[in-house]
């Protein structure tokens, strides 16, 4: 009996098991695109680093986009934070949100750390991540947060008793948060384009969203039932 192969991986000369097992684990691990080259070496295949590169950049926002219908409802507190990316020689802002559970709302990464960034971050995370509207949003000093999360109240996209609270130590939780993402992007030695870096660090969070476990039915140490949801979203039979 032949299988019919998912159409997402038509065309391409490895197996689909491959391409997710190499995505997979550069995504989770502290792995560069050589290292992979390498371990799959070992395993009689020669898989070339910059083949990876462009697996990883096809597959890790598609990964995001089917892993999100399976997202855990994060809680009405939120923690919101940015810290710095390279991309392209220059220093970007990576937005991200998370709940007071540690559970991750949303990212987005901005050239810029302003009144327009903020607003528009808010705005992606209440409607992409079908979070509904929070209680209160935890932020740091920055100013721009308190001024676009009245806009956002008086706009209605926020609850008029959404409350915006600048308390530092309570942003720790997403402080914390940040170091899986940036040491996974210190082992990419940095970004050389925008969508390069959006499309990674798409993956990245999709794997830490997996991982932390919020896909619903998943415990958060079930590393094997982790790895048979990520086949299944991609249509692979095991």
């Amino acid at each position: 009996m032949i299988r019919l192969r998912p159409k997402l991986f038509r065309g391409r000369h490895f197996q689909d098991e491959i391409i997710i097992l190499c995505i997979r684990w550069y995504l989770r691990y502290s792995l560069s695109y050589r290292d992979l080259e390498e371990m799959m070496a070992e395993r009689g295949l020669r898989v070339d680093h910059s083949t990876v590169a462009r697996w990883v950049l096809r597959y890790a926002p598609e990964l995001s986009k089917r892993m999100r219908r399976h997202l855990r409802r994060p809680g009405s507190s939120w923690r919101v934070d940015e810290t710095y990316v390279r991309v392209a020689g220059a220093w970007t802002y990576l937005y991200r949100a998370i709940d007071s559970q540690g559970d991750t709302i949303d990212f987005m990464l901005s050239p810029k750390r302003d009144l327009v960034a903020a607003k528009q971050f808010l705005r992606l995370a209440l409607w992409r991540s079908d979070a509904g509207r929070p209680r209160v949003i935890n932020v740091d000093g920055h100013p721009a947060y308190a001024r676009a999360i009245a806009d956002l109240k008086e706009s209605g996209e926020l609850g008029v008793r959404c409350r915006c609270r600048p308390v530092a130590y309570l942003n720790n939780i997403v402080e914390q948060d940040h170091r899986f993402i940036k040491k996974r992007i210190a082992a990419t030695l940095w970004f050389r384009s925008v969508k390069g870096a959006v499309n990674t660090i798409a993956g990245y969070e999709s794997m830490h969203m997996i991982k932390k476990g919020q896909v619903r039915w998943l415990a958060k140490g079930d590393i094997a039932g982790q790895v048979r949801f990520i086949h299944q979203i991609f249509g692979i039979v095991a």
